[in-house]
């Protein structure tokens, strides 16, 4: 009996409004109590740079475009190799269980300690020395993110070029939107309409004036993109960029979940191939603990925390927000990689490259994943509205290279935020050297020219799951840190702790073998390979520094837990 999107995306609607409106609701209510009337650090710390209070529905459009990126469409396009089922599976309850808990906790600690980031939620909550390693990793993590999606668009934009002027335009359209929401004081309604039209004649444009620029040309302006977004004030760029950005995404989702409800395709892929597929590094990896390393955003992302504690919690104006943007913006995100999971399981052997042959589909979905989603996402718009699929494949590499860029840009902000609080002692030392590393153009900086070196590199296969591996402790370690916080600061019952222990236990256990496996499988012997020598070492190097603090971060959760509950917390 074959089994089409008909059962699958309905299952997942189904679940994620549940799940919105019973464990949501008993996060808001019973462990982080929220308080309507409490003041948020927007209002109390209004700077007009990064500190500003906005309309729900703008933070929303920055906090989705910002966590999605690419990372819910490549790691579930690849995690076909295994079957649709695992992939399916792992997106809903990895999401479920850890995704939106560990978003939503985020968000509203970082709230709660004055929109400061996670890594000083961590000083707090655990000890002081633990801010400083989190810190650290933080900001090596940001490193991979931004080389990361560097590569993934440069190599969209060299693909297809038709998609790269609306994403080079879309920087004074957001510019000007800013202007006349913020500056003339125009209604947030009139001023949507104006930015979306601009929005949708740039991608007119971009059909008939593409932008053919070589690999590194992209790599190169990239860079220069994401150094200047991470200084300009907020809502110069970052926020009216990212809103405008979502429309587009929302557009691009629901187009997509219409056009495959409407042709009920068959998922003609496997539902399940094998325990052990060649997918992280052209080497066999076991479906756990890999598929964190693979699916990542799509399911859980602790990049997620970045963005909740160093840019959302900072515009949040009031408390009763929270829950729609952290917790509602991951799942959001989630259905996104279901859509992803319905597509290819129903026309990813359709694709020319695949030409039916599933070991082809397979190479072909790990090798090259943003080609084979935008592909079978054409594919389904030409079953259901009858639309050449280089069309829908034209569109589809736009809006997801748009949330790369917002992704990209954000990620270097953040590493602005957590350079500038690492260099907090050199104050001590010196105010005038303080002044000169915490200027925002030279913190801006430094994230961009090491991530662009990594990226100009162009290894994909290897830096994805270096990046990913790396984010999923990121995000075992932001779930360490708001369990410590709900433990030894909110002092709830234990029956309500262990709620968010669980699960942390659980990912902490996944992620710190996964990131074993990677280091000795994969990024050491790549030392040895041919030209991948620099590759391997700065891989090699990386993952150990990774794996170093992830002991001594989840030493120091340890005891601050053991402390609190032998308390009676």
């Amino acid at each position: 009996m074959s089994i089409d999107v008909w059962l699958i995306i309905p299952i997942a609607l189904v679940l994620y409004f549940l799940l919105y409106f019973g464990y949501g609701r008993f996060l808001e209510r019973k462990v982080v109590k929220v308080d309507a009337a409490a003041v948020t650090p927007a209002h109390r710390l209004y700077d007009g740079i990064d500190y500003v209070p906005s309309n729900k529905f703008v933070i929303f459009g920055h906090h989705f475009a910002s966590i999605a990126g690419a990372g819910p469409i490549l790691g579930p396009t690849m995690a076909m190799a295994w079957g649709w089922i695992p992939a399916f599976l792992w997106v809903i309850f990895g999401n479920a269980l850890i995704g939106a808990v560990h978003d939503y906790l985020s968000l509203m600690a970082s709230v709660r300690y004055d929109g400061k980031s996670v890594a000083f939620v961590a000083e707090k909550a655990i000890r002081p020395r633990t801010r400083y390693i989190f810190s650290i990793y933080i900001w090596f993590a940001l490193v991979l993110v931004v080389a990361a999606f560097i590569i993934t668009t440069a190599t969209a934009f060299v693909g297809i070029p038709e998609s790269a002027t609306p994403s080079i335009l879309f920087c004074p359209i957001a510019l000007l939107f800013g202007i006349i929401l913020y500056r003339v004081g125009l209604d947030l309604k009139v001023s949507t309409v104006i930015g979306l039209f601009l929005v949708f004649a740039s991608v007119w444009v971009g059909y008939y004036i593409p932008l053919p620029l070589a690999f590194t040309e992209w790599v190169f302006i990239l860079s220069i993109y994401a150094w200047m977004a991470a200084f300009l004030p907020v809502w110069y760029l970052l926020q009216p960029r990212d809103y405008l950005n979502a429309y587009l995404l929302w557009f691009g989702l629901g187009f997509g979940g219409i056009a495959l409800l409407l042709a009920a395709p068959p998922l003609v892929m496997p539902a399940f191939t094998s325990f052990t597929m060649t997918v992280v590094g052209g080497k066999p990896s076991p479906w756990w603990p890999t598929v964190v390393l693979v699916i990542a955003c799509g399911a859980l992302s602790g990049f997620h925390s970045l963005v909740s504690s160093g840019t959302s919690s900072k515009q949040i104006d009031k408390e009763t927000d929270a829950l729609f943007i952290g917790y509602g913006g991951m799942f959001f995100e989630g259905f996104l990689s279901v859509i992803v999971v319905a597509s290819l399981g129903a026309y990813l052997l359709s694709l020319p490259a695949a030409a039916g042959d599933l070991s082809k589909a397979i190479s072909y979905a790990v090798a090259t994943p943003l080609p084979a989603f935008t592909g079978s996402y054409g594919l389904a718009l030409n079953k259901a509205f009858g639309i050449a699929p280089k069309i829908g494949a034209i569109f589809a590499t736009l809006w997801v290279s748009a949330f790369v860029l917002t992704t990209l840009d954000t990620a270097n902000r953040l590493a602005r935020f957590v350079f500038v609080e690492l260099m907090a002692p050199v104050e001590k030392a010196s105010k005038g050297a303080y002044r000169a590393v915490s200027n925002r153009i030279f913190a801006s900086l430094l994230c961009a020219v090491v991530g662009g070196l990594l990226a100009g590199t162009g290894a994909y296969t290897y830096i994805w799951p270096a990046f990913a591996g790396t984010n999923q402790l990121l995000a075992a370690l932001a779930m360490m840190t708001v369990s410590a916080w709900v433990v030894g600061v909110l002092k709830l019952p234990k029956r309500i702790c262990a709620w968010i222990l669980v699960p942390t236990i659980f990912l902490l256990v996944t992620v710190t073998v996964a990131l074993f496996w990677y280091l000795f499988v994969v990024a050491a012997p790549l030392m040895f390979v041919a030209g991948r020598e620099a590759l391997g070492v700065s891989l090699t190097v990386i993952s150990v520094i990774m794996l170093v603090l992830d002991i001594l971060l989840i030493a120091d959760f340890s005891a601050t837990c053991r402390k609190h509950w032998a308390a009676g917390a």
